[in-house]
This record gives C-alpha cells, sequence and structure tokens, in this order.
C-alpha cells in the first residue's frame, strides 16, 4: 500500500509540474494581445517598360535575386539609337540656323547704323540748303526792290531769281531725300527685328535651341529605357515573358519583390487592439517556420478600414449584411510589426501566415520579458 501511494504521489507531481510548463508556457497568450490572423507584407514593385518594342533579351528567370541596377530584359534598341541619331542631326541643323540668324541679324544691325548715319547728314544737309534757300530770297527780296528804282540791272534780278530757285530745288530734294532715308531705315528695322525674333534668345535659352537639346534628351532616355533595370534589391516573381514578346509602355510585365521592405500584419480584435502601443515587443511565429520565432516591434497601428455596409450594390441600392442582434463580431484592425535579425535559414514570403504576440507595456522602456517561445502549435 505505501509504494502505491509513493507512485501515485510521483505522478500527481509529474502532472503538477508538466501543468505548470504548460501554463507559464501559454501564459503570454493569455495575458497579452495575440492573434493568428497575420500575414507576411512587403513592397511589391510592378516592373515596366517606358518605351514600346519587342523584348530581345532576358537574362534572368523566375523567382531570381536581382541586385539594384541588374538588367531584367532588353527591348530591341534599333529603332531608338536611329530616334537618336535624328534628334543628333536636328541640333546640328538648329545650330547651324541659329548661326546663320545671328549673321542675319549683325548684317542688319549694320544696315540700319548705316541708315540712321545717312539720316544725320541728310539732316545736316537740309539745314545748310536752307540757310541757302534763306539768304537766296534775302538777297532776291533786295534786288527785286531796287529794280523797281532801277537801281539795279534786270540781269541782276534774273541772275537772283535764278538763285533762290537752284537753292529752293536743292532744299526740296535734301527733304526728299531724307524722307528717302527715313523709309529706308523703317525697313531695314523692320527687317533686323525679324531676324531678332527669328534668332530668339542668345545661348542656352534660345527657345529652338532647347526645344531640340530636349529632343535630343528625350531620345536618348527612350534608348536608356530599352533596358529595363531592377529598381532595388529583390525577388523577380511571376516572370512570363518571352523572346520576342511585345513589351508595351507602361503597362506591368512581372513583380518585383523588394528584400529589404518586409513587414507583418497583424489583424487584432478591436476589443484588445485597445491593450497594444507602437513601440511594443512582438513575437511573430510563421506557419512555415513554428519553431523560429521572430522578433519585432510594434511600427504602427491602422486608423480605419473598409466596410461592406453602405457600398453601393445592385440596381445602385446601399449592400447591407443580415446582423443577429445577439452576435456581435469583432472587427480587426490592422497592426503592423517591424521585424528585427530575421534569421538567414527563414525565407520570408509575401502572402504567407502568421501568428502575432504583441507584449504589452515593453515600449519605450517599459516592462522588460525574456525571450518569448513560439505560439503553441495548438494556437497557430
Amino acid at each position: 500500500m505505501k509504494s502505491k501511494a509513493v507512485r501515485i504521489l510521483l505522478t500527481l507531481a509529474v502532472v503538477a509540474v508538466a501543468v505548470v510548463l504548460v501554463l507559464g508556457r501559454y501564459r503570454h497568450y493569455v495575458t497579452n494581445p495575440w492573434t493568428r490572423d497575420g500575414m507576411v507584407r512587403a513592397q511589391v514593385i510592378q516592373i515596366t517598360s517606358r518605351v514600346t518594342g519587342p523584348i530581345v533579351e532576358i537574362p534572368i528567370v523566375d523567382n531570381q535575386l536581382v541586385n539594384a541596377g541588374d538588367v531584367i530584359f532588353e527591348i530591341d534598341p534599333r529603332t531608338f539609337q536611329t530616334n537618336l541619331d535624328q534628334a543628333q542631326a536636328n541640333l546640328d541643323s538648329t545650330r547651324d540656323s541659329l548661326k546663320a540668324l545671328a549673321s542675319q541679324v549683325v548684317a542688319s544691325t549694320a544696315i540700319v547704323a548705316e541708315y540712321k548715319s545717312g539720316i544725320k547728314q541728310a539732316q545736316s544737309s537740309i539745314k545748310a540748303y536752307k540757310a541757302n534757300q534763306d539768304d537766296a530770297q534775302i538777297t532776291y527780296d533786295r534786288i527785286k526792290k531796287s529794280a523797281v528804282s532801277g537801281g539795279v540791272s534786270q540781269q541782276d534780278l534774273s541772275n537772283s531769281l535764278n538763285n533762290l530757285n537752284i537753292a529752293i530745288s536743292q532744299f526740296e530734294k535734301a527733304e526728299e531725300m531724307l524722307i528717302e532715308a527715313n523709309a529706308f531705315r523703317m525697313q531695314a528695322e523692320a527687317e533686323l527685328a525679324k531676324a531678332e525674333a527669328d534668332l530668339g534668345a542668345p545661348g542656352d535659352e534660345n527657345a529652338q535651341l532647347r526645344a531640340a537639346m530636349a529632343e535630343l534628351e528625350q531620345a536618348q532616355l527612350n534608348l536608356e529605357f530599352t533596358k529595363v533595370l531592377a529598381p532595388v534589391d529583390g525577388y523577380v516573381t511571376n516572370l512570363d515573358l518571352r523572346l520576342g514578346s511585345q513589351a508595351v509602355a507602361n503597362q506591368p510585365v512581372l513583380a518585383l519583390v523588394d528584400i529589404q521592405s518586409f513587414w507583418i500584419h497583424g489583424f487584432f480584435k478591436e476589443d484588445i487592439v485597445g491593450d497594444v502601443e507602437i513601440g511594443d515587443r512582438a513575437v511573430v511565429t510563421l506557419m512555415s517556420y513554428p519553431d523560429t520565432p521572430l522578433q519585432g516591434n510594434v511600427d504602427s497601428i491602422g486608423w480605419g478600414i473598409a466596410q461592406d455596409d453602405g457600398s453601393t450594390g445592385e440596381d445602385l441600392l446601399p449592400n447591407i449584411n443580415p446582423t443577429f442582434e445577439w452576435i456581435r463580431l469583432a472587427q480587426r484592425v490592422p497592426v503592423r510589426v517591424h521585424l528585427k535579425d530575421v534569421p538567414d535559414r527563414v525565407k520570408l514570403r509575401v502572402g504567407t501566415t502568421a501568428s502575432v504576440l504583441v507584449m504589452k507595456g515593453t515600449a519605450e522602456g517599459g516592462e522588460k520579458t525574456g525571450e518569448t517561445p513560439p505560439v503553441p502549435k495548438l494556437l497557430q
């Protein structure tokens, strides 16, 4: 009887120790917010080409790791090289045209200056001829008055009149020359203005030159765009390209998973998300690696989720889901967890399942806890 009692006591002791160990392991998942509704997320970049053309090279395979700057695929560059050559030729032609227009502006400027100088000379001649005319008029008037009294001969009167007519003729001719010179000046100034307008702004500010340079730069960019490069380090996913396939500009052809952007989205019920604070330590257990818990911190907490009730349905009427008054389903709020020190053996894959445990009070130097074991399989 005594040995039987001892065996019973030992059995009870073993069971008690086992219960204590199990309760100790489950304690974190009773006293802290946790959820089985977690998901691995990452930034997924849609790779598109910037130009349209047939694909001539695909140096990668599906699910390959590529580095930023690696060529993912290449489009036939020959058409774009031809466009670049044409743009270069157009730029050279534009520069030659601008040089010719600049020479025309210089020539027109010289002509305008010449006509302005002629105008000044004509104006000086007019003053001189006007003075001669005035003197001839005074002389004629004096001789004519004297001729009445017989003080001078008719020949002197005739000579005086002839001199007056010559002076008047010279003055009128000088005025005509001035009018003609002004007309030529105005024409030359109009031609100068047209030449300056055709030339445009000087140097690199010239619109024609800038347009030709922009066309050349665009052609260079298009040629560079024939090589589609990886923007970040990541994994190529859903590669379904073939040589000869037509790449269409701005149409996604494959996905690239940024390996530096992985995070965990844990969807916590709204009645416990209030216990979660930004900065709290989090333990993530992936379904694909159940025995390797990952450490992280709460990075942010979602401020809203989409609702089905009220969305537009058939006949433009609102969709309203039926509810049961005695059942209230808690909504789930996304909590973003930033992972730290992911082991090399753990391969994160977008969309895979995870369980997330948040340690309350560990934000900003709060309560510290030791290493937390993986989520028990029963709770995964």
